[in-house]
C-alpha cells in the first residue's frame, strides 16, 4: 500500500495530534501505535482495495493519505479498534475515539465492530452504534444507528445510508437494502434489494437496484 507516511511517522503524527487536544500529561499512545501500526495497516489495506474510487488508488496501487478526511476517519477508527482488540489502555483508545469526533465530527467508538469492508462519504454528523454490521457497508453524513429500547439493528452485505437516513432498534435490513436520504427505519424489517423512503409512517419502496460500482 502507497502510504503518505510512513508507519512511525504516522505514529508520531497521531500522537501528536493527541498531545495537542488531550494535554493530560498521560501516554500519547506513541508506543503502542508503533507496535500495532502494521496491524492497522493490514486493516486498511484490505478495506480501501475494495473501493472503487480514484482516490484510494495510485496507478493500480492501493493509497493512503493521512490528509484525505474520510480515509484518515476510517484509519482512526480501526486504530482506536485494533487497540481495544490488543487490550491496550482504554485511556489511548478513548483519546482516539474523541480525536475522531473532534476532527470529523463521527462518533464510531472503539468498542463497536464495523465489518472488515465499509466507506465512509464525508461522515460528517454520522454515529454508528452498536449494530451488527455486514462488508460493504457505505455511509454518508449525518447518518445513524443506534438503539430503541436497548435493542440494536442487523445489517446485512451491501448495505447503504444516503445522507440524513438513520436505522434504530430492532430491524433486520437484508443484503443490497439501501436508506434514501433523510429515511428513518425503526423497529421493521427490510428485505434484500429493498429501497426504503421516508419515516415508520410510510411504507417501503421496493425496486430492482443497480449495481453499486463504488466496490471492486
Amino acid at each position: 500500500m502507497e502510504l503518505s507516511l510512513q508507519p512511525k511517522e504516522l505514529a508520531q503524527y497521531v500522537s501528536r495530534q493527541l498531545q495537542v487536544f488531550f494535554p493530560d500529561g498521560k501516554s500519547d499512545g506513541y508506543k503502542e501505535l508503533c507496535k500495532h501500526m502494521n496491524d492497522v495497516l493490514q486493516r486498511v489495506e484490505c478495506c480501501f482495495s475494495k473501493v472503487n474510487n480514484r482516490y484510494f488508488y495510485h496507478e493500480g496501487q492501493v493509497q493512503f493519505s493521512h490528509l484525505h478526511g474520510d480515509q484518515y476517519a476510517m484509519f482512526l477508527y480501526y486504530a482506536a479498534n485494533t487497540l481495544f482488540r490488543k487490550g491496550c489502555d482504554s485511556g489511548i483508545c478513548t483519546k482516539l475515539f474523541q480525536l475522531n469526533r473532534y476532527l470529523h465530527g463521527l462518533d464510531a467508538y472503539y468498542e463497536v465492530e464495523l465489518p472488515d469492508v465499509f466507506l465512509l462519504v464525508h461522515p460528517l454528523g454520522t454515529v454508528l452504534g452498536r449494530g451488527s454490521y455486514s462488508d460493504y457497508f457505505l455511509v454518508y453524513q449525518r447518518c445513524g444507528v443506534g438503539s430503541n429500547h436497548d435493542i440494536y439493528p442487523s445489517l446485512g452485505k451491501h448495505v447503504t445510508l444516503r445522507p440524513g437516513a438513520s436505522v434504530l432498534g430492532n430491524c433486520q435490513v437484508g443484503e443490497r437494502c439501501t436508506l434514501a436520504a433523510g429515511a428513518l427505519l425503526l423497529d421493521r424489517d427490510l428485505s434484500e434489494g429493498t429501497v426504503y423512503i421516508g419515516d415508520p409512517r410510510s411504507h417501503c419502496l421496493k425496486t430492482q437496484l443497480t449495481p453499486i460500482e463504488i466496490w471492486r
